[in-house]
């Protein structure tokens, strides 16, 4: 599913700053009562044994102690546009002193010419091109993120630009940095506007990056790619950019691209190569609003593609935590609700209790079949009824927030909401 213009247009007006970082769950819940408030929770994660150890390194990292965790969030556009899941990565990062990770990987969307996240910025000048793995009609070599920018021409700058419109200032910076592109070619190569800043350089042919150690840490940095080999066909591809430092805490990744599947995903050469660079202790899935879209949906291949899904992501992790997230509720060409989405539901719940892994389900939260209108008609999405507008975003990532933060509370048996008012009280 391609996204129109007009909805992309949407998607970037919800990226503008948020001056604060308010809890709006206690105070939303009598305005919206078509919203199945009771329904949220996180099923089946008391009988799971990844779940138990993730609650566990979690509290201990909320605590104060010492120790790295590593969340992954895959889907499609709500996860390229990263609001909602940087809300989450928001409150999971500041809820101690020392919960903040590094940023981590991220994609300058801008240069493949599709919507960037505010909470980071790009800038970059020379002719790019960009190719995402949901547009059938593209083909290229695409990485982690499903999406590469390729450039054909003589000289480029970049500028990555950690910080953006976030929740709170100056959230991150860096002192390495990972260019992920071709480097199976020779024809580009990459240097910095101040080559002094670089201390040492490890390249890995087999996941298709190169490292910079930075002698000093940064905000910011700008650096250049230069046509060295005029050869036929000679092209960069960009396939992702690490901001890397050495901090403790939560990791928050977020994969996303408009149109994104499963199907799509699997299109991508180096996804394999690129995640097993990565030890994630939680992935959550939120892919199937663009599998069941068209009326073609196949409920055994997309079983299927979930359960490969989930062994790839063991692969990387034989203890990660997997979240299967329930698709919300949508409009079918803003035409009519989406019959498919509730087979897709029954899916989730069968792989979730074939592979021990647990269940957010969104769509019986949001009020069931057809209650996309509902949240349209209050100003929670718009016209398609596939999106969300600002305070739909809101609601759902304080949803989910809530949903995790009682797990964990009742996993450890703590008092109930002690975890829930640490965070969002930080």
């Amino acid at each position: 599913m391609t996204i129109p213009k007009k909805i992309s247009f949407c998607l970037w007006l919800f990226t503008l700053p948020i001056i604060a970082q308010t809890y709006v769950i206690d105070t939303v819940q009598d305005k919206y009562t078509f919203v199945n408030w009771k329904a949220n929770t996180i099923k089946m994660a008391e009988s799971s044994p990844a779940f138990k150890s993730l609650f566990h390194k979690l509290d201990t990292i909320a605590k104060g102690g010492k120790g790295k965790l590593h969340i992954f969030h895959i889907g499609g556009s709500h996860i390229q546009a990263d609001i909602y899941s940087n809300r989450l990565r928001s409150y999971l990062q500041t809820m101690s002193p020392t919960t903040k990770g590094q940023r981590g990987f991220i994609y300058p969307y801008s240069i493949a010419k599709t919507n960037n996240p505010g909470n980071y910025k790009i800038k970059y000048d020379g002719k790019w091109s960009g190719y995402r793995c949901s547009v059938k009609k593209d083909s290229v070599a695409w990485g982690l993120s499903g999406v590469t920018a390729v450039f054909k021409d003589s000289v480029s700058n970049i500028k990555i630009i950690a910080n953006g419109n976030n929740y709170h200032e100056k959230m991150y910076d860096f002192d390495k940095i990972r260019i992920f592109y071709d480097n199976w070619s020779d024809d580009y190569e990459i240097s910095f506007k101040q080559d002094s800043i670089v201390s040492k350089v490890i390249e890995n042919k087999q996941a298709h990056f190169v490292e910079y150690a930075l002698n000093t840490t940064v905000e910011e940095i700008e650096f250049c790619v230069r046509k060295v080999k005029d050869t036929a066909n000679a092209e960069f591809l960009m396939m992702g950019v690490e901001l890397m430092n050495d901090n403790t805490g939560i990791e928050y990744t977020s994969i996303g691209v408009n149109g994104g599947s499963f199907s799509y995903y699997e299109r991508c050469r180096y996804f394999k190569e690129q995640l097993l660079l990565y030890k994630p202790d939680l992935f959550i899935i939120s892919i199937g609003t663009n599998d069941a879209y068209h009326p073609d949906f196949d409920p055994k291949a997309y079983k299927k593609y979930y359960t490969d899904f989930i062994k790839l992501v063991q692969q990387a992790n034989p203890d990660c935590a997997v979240l299967l997230t329930v698709p919300n509720d949508s409009y079918y060409k803003k035409k009519l609700p989406n019959p498919r989405t509730r087979i897709a539901r029954d899916v989730i719940y069968q792989v979730a209790e074939e592979q021990k892994m647990a269940v957010w389900d969104f769509y019986e939260i949001m009020g069931g079949f057809n209650s996309s209108q509902k949240w349209y008609t209050n100003r929670l999405m718009p016209r398609d009824r596939i999106h969300f507008t600002v305070m739909g975003y809101r609601i759902k990532a304080d949803l989910l927030l809530q949903a995790l933060a009682n797990s964990w509370e009742n996993e450890l048996q703590l008092e109930s909401n002690s975890i829930l008012n640490q965070i969002i009280n930080e």
